[in-house]
């Protein structure tokens, strides 16, 4: 019995040590794939930089760095849609990142369509902006900061005797409680708003939108390519999709290329 326990403990050894293996040789050729992209960028050979960034995002690999350089490379080759893309999904990565934001910017004066934000009501205007300032996570940590706080003063306020404290714990507690409350509120619709933003490019040059998912059906408008949209549904080969001024309809699929494909 006791050698059978041995083998299968050696046995899992070497696939431990098999997968390390294979993982730092991935991460060195990609490594490699990566400085010889950039040097193939700096050499004006933005195609072959291309295909190396390319095969670092085939193999599973994903960062902020590689998209915003697929993205430098397409956009220098006057490839708006692709372009737009990867800065898109540079951003996804790391949102704060403002190299990305200015060089997204360029190359969205570069497309056809001009598309207006739906304009909001002021006090919807106000609360987003709120709510806008931290990402569900700072808000979620928050929340529980303020759930220990509470916890914390309403123990302090038990214990307490004189009534002045008490009433003054009583009343620091409450607030915690309410402010917990209205962080993880703030979570909550921020995280909900993500989910429900599917982000995705056009990619066809000219494209028709539907009023239903046949092409026997009414063209309500047209878009073209690098005008980003927001699928809202899926129908066969269908995509629903609304853009930041409201308008909705539906495109091929095959039109479209959606940015959180990772």
């Amino acid at each position: 019995m006791k050698h059978t326990g041995n083998i299968k403990f050696s046995l899992r050894e070497l696939f431990t040590g098999l997968l390390l293996f294979v993982l730092t040789s991935v991460g060195a050729q990609n490594d490699q794939l990566f400085e010889e992209g950039n040097k193939l960028y700096n050499e004006g050979a933005y195609q072959e930089a291309i295909q190396r960034y390319k095969k670092i995002s085939e193999s599973g690999m994903h960062s902020p760095e590689l998209y915003f350089n697929m993205g430098n490379a397409y956009y220098k080759i006057n490839e708006i849609a692709p372009s737009i893309l990867y800065y898109e999904k540079a951003l996804v990565l790391d949102p704060e990142d403002e190299d990305v934001r200015v060089n997204l910017a360029y190359a969205r004066n570069m497309t056809i369509d001009a598309i207006e934000e739906m304009p909001q009501t002021g006090i919807s205007k106000l609360v987003n902006g709120i709510i806008g300032t931290l990402d569900y996570r700072m808000w979620s940590y928050l929340a529980i900061g303020a759930m220990f706080l509470f916890v914390t003063l309403f123990i302090a306020y038990y214990f307490a005797y004189a009534q002045g404290r008490k009433r003054l714990l009583f009343a620091g507690s409450g607030v915690s409680l309410l402010l917990s409350l209205v962080c993880l509120l703030f979570a909550f619709q921020q995280r909900t708003l993500l989910s429900q933003r599917n982000p995705a490019i056009v990619f066809a040059q000219e494209t028709t939108v539907k009023s239903e998912p046949n092409l026997g059906s009414e063209e309500i408008f047209r878009l073209h390519e690098g005008t980003k949209v927001f699928i809202l549904d899926t129908l066969n080969n269908w995509k629903k999709i609304r853009l930041s001024d409201g308008k909705e309809g539906w495109l091929p699929e095959d039109e479209l290329r959606v940015v959180k494909d990772f």
